[in-house]
């Protein structure tokens, strides 16, 4: 079958179009996080630590269970980008198309950041963002992607020939390399697909391309989340600056990032703990061995 003929429309087309979407995850039976109490706890809290990640490069950083850690963009507009780990065991680590799934392709406060197969369990829900006023706009663009999985110098090569060693994915591999004292392979397996923070993305309406725009961040604004596990985090200041034209490459104009932490007071969250790991017995349909 050519091209045009597959285009060749059927007599029932417009009724097949016209089929009602079904939302796939229902989030009906899923808890809920207690934004309250949350903030209850962050009422108070005192700083424990801040770290500067430096244009085009990227720092580890950790927060312990129960504690609070802000991204704020302070220089000029600038887009980065969050890899999340178990402190533990960097094994578990953010799972962004189930994130994607179940809260949509960009996520705001409430929605939370989930680790991946077997754990599935939340590792940080989001409870600030300054910019959550943006919400969708005229090209159905929205921030905090959970889309796009990071810029990386595979894909440069790939379409341009070039080699860049300053993207998302790069930095993010140097950064776990020297916080876990490891070799450069071995850190990259471990880097994964990313939370886009204050990045402006969406899917173009005629081909379903994806597409990213000048990011509406400005000094002052911030992202900021509660830990429900002990996390090992690191952030990209992405090489695109606010992403408006080009994201591989040193022709944008870039902005360092702020990551802070937050420790609530002593008894603030009195009776939480961290959630459990799935529960689901891994049994895959075979009979578990006894």
């Amino acid at each position: 079958m050519d091209i045009e003929s597959s285009k060749i429309e059927p007599p029932d087309a417009a009724a097949r179009r016209a089929v009602r979407p079904v939302i796939v995850y229902p989030l009906d039976n899923l808890s809920q996080p207690d934004l309250r109490r949350y903030r209850r706890a962050r009422e108070g809290a005192h700083k424990t630590d801040e770290i500067v990640i430096e244009p085009r490069q990227a720092a580890c950083f950790e927060v312990e269970a129960g504690r609070f850690f802000r991204i704020t963009c302070i220089e000029g507009p600038q887009v980065g980008d969050l890899n999340l780990w178990n402190a533990h065991d960097i094994g578990e680590r953010f799972y962004s198309s189930k994130t994607r799934a179940l809260h949509g392709t960009h996520i705001t406060v409430g929605d939370r950041m989930w680790s991946n197969l077997p754990f599935m369990r939340p590792m940080a829900t989001i409870v600030e963002d300054s910019l959550a006023w943006y919400g969708k706009d005229e090209y159905g663009a929205s921030v905090h992607d959970a889309i796009g999985s990071r810029c990386d110098p595979y894909t440069g090569n790939l379409l341009r020939g070039t080699t860049y060693h300053h993207c998302c994915h790069s930095n993010l591999t140097r950064a776990l390399a020297r916080r876990k004292d490891c070799s450069l392979d071995e850190a990259e397996l471990h880097v994964h697909d990313v939370l886009n923070v204050f990045m402006c993305t969406g899917f173009t309406l005629d081909t379903g391309r994806y597409f990213m725009k000048a990011s509406p961040v400005r000094p002052g604004d911030y992202l900021e989340f509660f830990a429900e596990i002990d996390l090992l985090g690191a952030l990209s200041a992405c090489p695109g600056g606010d992403c408006s034209f080009d994201h591989s490459s040193d022709a944008a104009r870039c902005h360092p990032l702020q990551v802070e932490v937050f420790a609530p007071k002593e008894g603030a969250l009195a009776d939480w703990s961290p959630p459990s790991i799935n529960d689901y017995d891994r049994s895959h349909g075979c009979e578990i061995a006894k």
